[in-house]
């Protein structure tokens, strides 16, 4: 064959621009997609040699060769694969976008053997990335089984390329690379060695290289020439657990996770039905710190794998943003990607296996909270956040993550947790609501005069300290049919008796809740007679479904200013407290006289649900005031 010089049959040189300009983010992307192509290829001729011996028996040692000759500036790839002959060499890759290997597995599709290889090239323009790096590619290719001559394809990626016959007498396909002086970096070893590991080191075959290393002592050292394997071929999530040892994966998660320490847990298993991927999840044992900001990871740390070879690094799309904290890989054969294979496509299939990952590892830790709670609490005092932000924003799983949300409550210790399911086995059958008060600390929350009645009647109350408890609860409106109710919001639920009661102290004291709401102006939204002080005068209250003056401080903390965070509370007063009484007599004598006192109620309110008061200056001289008259 003489040689022959052809276009693509795309003609479309903004296509190979395209592939090689825009296409893939970085560029060692080629030898990853190189090798994934010679790997198809004696997947291929493997799998034909099952039923043609003869393509195979003189040469079964599969494995793929790198070369790099810094003196010509040259990479080479080659394999013992199938290889093409010059039909195949113009249609798959004189023809941009046309891959041999969709067409080898749609002649399979009707074929029922359970042998047929794994296959992930799926666009056939892959190969064209190697223009990113080199100015001119050669191909030289012999097909198995024929006795047609070897063909050698060339293109400087410019729209054309050229045919003729090579004297290549073995199978298989060599592509030889002449890199660009930019590029050169692609023909040292190390850099080499670093794209295979990170993308190509589990595939099945062997990656070998030629490399130079120095023998003998020290007097009589000599440079030698030897055939190093850059890939592991050991991908520890297809092995089954049995055959993993507890070593084995804990030298894999220091490995993936950059951590010194050991894993908290190991989630390992293949779906299997309908879809099809293997997952080996880590559940660390501390939370992973940034190494400038010290703050925990942004993103995911699962890394995405297609048959062995590494698709993406941290992809997001595999587990929700409050399972960053998850260290691992996900292997499938079923996802399918875009054109360069490094961002996936929206599909029911990448959703059905995130759902299947957050359900595996919901249920990890529901065992383990059930079954090694000693060692969940240490787990969870490290991702409670993560937990609570998943309370919040995972709706499908909300009811498994609220089994593994605890709090602090009344009858624990300082530092104890209880879980929602504990308080609903202890509370009252006729109790109404799971109550809960929020503050900064539990030494505050435990004097809270909220907690009053509570006390007084024996029911327990959540006591949350973490400032996203409060937003986190907002999203849940119930657990187990059994609504979340603040203490310091709304009515306090009352008895008949009770209701009589603030009846009349309503009509009693009418005149002096007007009075005090006249005082304190728009400062609060009202003045009432409350049911949930035993021993304090007064407090604040917000609607049902109004700010906490909790979430109130941390909207301000964290806002900017002048944006309008305040919300006006109800002021609620005891009438059964010694000071109201002295108020009201004060006020009998005197309707102009309680000024002084109305403020100060209002600010000891502020205090009490740990608010900063408005005029420190006014409340200390109006206590000085008093002092001096006593």
């Amino acid at each position: 064959m003489t040689t022959e010089t052809m276009e693509f049959k795309t003609e479309q040189k903004q296509l190979m621009d395209i592939i090689i300009h825009s296409l893939y983010s970085h560029p060692e992307i080629f030898i990853r997609e190189l090798v994934s192509n010679a790997c198809d290829a004696i997947d291929k001729v493997r799998f034909e040699g099952l039923t043609n011996e003869s393509l195979v028996k003189d040469d079964s040692d599969w494995k793929i060769k790198i070369t790099a000759d810094k003196e010509n500036n040259t990479l080479t790839i080659s394999d013992n694969g199938i290889g093409m002959n010059k039909d195949a060499v113009i249609e798959n890759i004189g023809t941009i976008a046309r891959s041999g290997t969709k067409a080898f597995l749609e002649q399979l599709k009707n074929k029922e053997d359970t042998n047929q290889p794994d296959l992930i090239g799926q666009f056939g323009v892959g190969f064209y990335s190697c223009f990113m790096v080199a100015d001119k590619v050669t191909v030289n290719t012999k097909m198995a089984g024929e006795n047609e001559k070897a063909v050698r394809w060339e293109s400087e990626g410019k729209g054309s390329y050229t045919l003729e016959d090579s004297d290549k007498q073995t199978r298989g396909t060599e592509i030889t690379l002449h890199i660009k002086e930019e590029h050169k970096n692609f023909l040292d070893e190390w850099v080499i060695r670093n794209a295979i590991k990170k993308y190509s080191d589990y595939i099945e075959h062997p990656v070998v290289m030629d490399v130079e290393r120095e023998e003998g002592e020290e007097d009589d050292k000599k440079t030698v020439i030897k055939e190093e394997t850059l890939n592991s071929q050991k991908a520890i999530w297809l092995r089954s657990k049995s055959e993993v040892t507890k070593e084995q994966y804990s030298e894999y998660y220091k490995h993936i996770s950059h951590d010194f320490g050991e894993p908290g847990e190991i989630i390992h298993y293949k779906a299997e039905g309908t879809l099809e991927f293997t997952a080996l999840l880590f559940i660390p044992e501390k939370k992973p710190l940034d190494m400038f900001g010290g703050t925990p990871e942004p993103k995911s740390s699962l890394n995405l794998y297609v048959n062995r070879v590494q698709i993406m690094d941290d992809c997001d799309k595999l587990l929700p943003t409050y399972m960053r904290f998850i260290k691992g890989v996900v292997d499938s054969s079923d996802l399918p990607l875009n054109v360069s294979r490094e961002m996936l496509q929206e599909n029911a299939i990448l959703n059905k296996i995130q759902s299947n990952l957050v359900k595996k590892v919901l249920s990890t830790l529901i065992k383990m909270k059930d079954k090694e709670n000693e060692k969940f609490l240490k787990f969870y005092e490290e991702f409670n956040h993560n937990l609570k932000e998943g309370l919040a924003t995972d709706f499908t799983n909300r009811d498994k993550v609220s089994e593994l949300i605890l709090f602090e409550s009344t009858n624990t210790k300082p530092g104890e947790l209880t879980g929602l399911a504990d308080y609903l086995e202890r509370m009252p059958e006729d109790q109404e609501y799971i109550y809960f008060l929020v503050g900064d600390n539990r030494e505050v929350l435990d004097s809270s005069p909220y907690l009053e009645v509570f006390k007084d009647k024996g029911c327990v109350v959540l006591l949350m300290t973490d400032p996203i408890d409060e937003w986190a609860l907002q999203s849940v409106p119930e657990y187990k049919e059994k609504k979340f109710k603040s203490i310091d919001k709304g009515e306090m639920e009352q008895t008949k008796e009770e209701k009589e009661k603030a009846e009349e102290k309503k009509t009693e004291l009418k005149d002096l809740l007007a009075k005090i709401k006249e005082v304190i102006g728009d400062d609060i939204k009202d003045v009432r007679i409350t049911t949930r002080l035993k021993d304090s005068a007064a407090v604040l209250v917000s609607d049902d479904n109004g700010m906490s003056a909790n979430m109130e401080r941390i909207m301000k903390s964290v806002g900017k200013q002048g944006m309008p965070f305040e919300t006006k509370r109800t002021l609620e007063i005891n009438p059964d407290h010694d000071s109201i009484r002295a108020i009201q007599k004060i006020f009998e004598n005197n309707k102009d006289g309680i000024e002084d006192y109305a403020l100060l109620l209002y600010d000891q309110a502020l205090v009490a649900e740990g608010s900063q008061i408005k005029n420190p200056s006014a409340f200390a001289k109006r206590i000085n005031g008093l002092l001096a008259k006593l």
